[in-house]
């Protein structure tokens, strides 16, 4: 039998440092990584100390963060060469690990290798907080990102101008209700970092956009009570690109399963020269959240809000470390096959 060939150091944490590339909800970068060295397993735990209680009570957010981080991890195995077999809520003992990836291998002439515009994009896929141009997408792409979230598990519906005018209703009847609730307000200015802080958390002002000058564009205004940290206004575009992101279930991995997809979308947005940003007020409070769902099919449950188009390159926000423990060899169960991703990138199952 031929020994199994194993990871190095390196490049073990150059597939950390593409997981924490990843978008989170106010950059909270809600996760952490165990490495079991004799079994070569990367577990996925969430990170309880970087959670919203307000705007996350139920924790979906920040799944949905935890999933484009491990969508990020796997894309970069594929690049490295490696074959990673994901696991979702592998042990029901322990709730906060959320996914376990082991290396099961190198990658043979029989694989396809993964697109490398896709791997490239993580490092060059910033939020954007500015003013798109309105220039239309053209359909090829859009169709390219409705089929990266199909195979992330999860469903992208690209509304008409009525259908967005509502979604854009929502939102803006979201964002006014943050704004006249104190603790979320407060919640969500404790996630600005001030110039000079150094954070590796958060989202500093240099990242934060303007708002709309004509008022149609909800944005999410991070400054509350500080409005000497608001930029100045702009004028947005007219005719607003979005795409709603769903899936059929609501459980933790579908969750977990539309956070991959998002960021599957996210990269191939990017790798197709597109910029993004999310609008997730409306997912906050649940009945606008409902209110945000397909009339059809009946079983439709959104996530997020993608604003997409063409405009300038968001800023860069700080990232924090990769791993940060080492797990001792266990006998635990490394997870049932039936949480399994079995998602496509580029040809390459997983």
């Amino acid at each position: 039998m031929r020994a199994q060939v194993l990871p190095d150091a390196p490049t073990v944490e150059s597939l950390l440092a593409a997981a924490v590339a990843a978008p989170s909800i106010h950059n909270t970068q809600p996760w952490r990584f165990r490495l079991d060295r004799d079994s070569q397993v990367l577990e996925v735990h969430s990170e309880p100390a970087r959670t919203l209680p307000l705007a996350d009570p139920m924790h979906r957010a920040q799944y949905l963060s935890v999933g484009a981080a491990l969508f990020n991890l796997r894309l970069a195995a594929v690049h490295r060469g490696w074959r990673p077999e994901v696991r979702l809520l592998p042990d029901p003992h322990v709730p906060g690990l959320l996914a376990a990836v082991r290396l099961t291998g190198p990658l043979t002439a029989d694989d396809q290798p993964c697109d490398p515009g896709l791997h490239e994009a993580i490092a060059r896929r910033h939020t954007s907080r500015m003013p798109f141009t309105g220039r239309p997408v053209p359909e090829p792409i859009v169709a390219e990102m409705a089929a990266a979230a199909r195979a992330g598990g999860a469903r992208l519906h690209v509304p008409d101008i009525a259908g967005t005018r509502r979604l854009l209703r929502l939102t803006a009847a979201a964002e006014a209700r943050h704004h006249a609730h104190p603790g979320r307000t407060a919640e969500t200015l404790a996630w600005i970092n001030p110039p000079g802080a150094g954070a590796p958390y958060g989202i500093p002002v240099t990242a934060l956009g303007p708002p709309d000058a004509a008022g149609r564009m909800p944005m999410r205004d991070f400054t509350g009570a500080l409005p000497a940290l608001r930029r100045p206004a702009l004028w947005f575009e007219r005719h607003v690109q979005l795409a709603l992101l769903w899936t059929s279930h609501d459980r933790r991995e579908d969750w977990l399963r539309a956070g991959q997809a998002l960021q599957y979308v996210l990269l191939t947005a990017t790798a197709r020269g597109l910029r993004t940003s999310l609008l997730h007020q409306a997912m906050e409070w649940p009945d606008l959240r409902t209110a945000m769902a397909l009339p059809r099919p009946r079983r439709c449950h959104p996530h997020v809000l993608i604003r997409f188009g063409y405009g300038p390159e968001g800023a860069g926000t700080p990232r924090g470390p990769g791993i940060v423990a080492e797990a001792a060899s266990s006998a635990r169960n490394p997870g049932d096959p039936r949480t399994a991703n079995s998602g496509r990138v580029r040809g390459v199952r997983w």
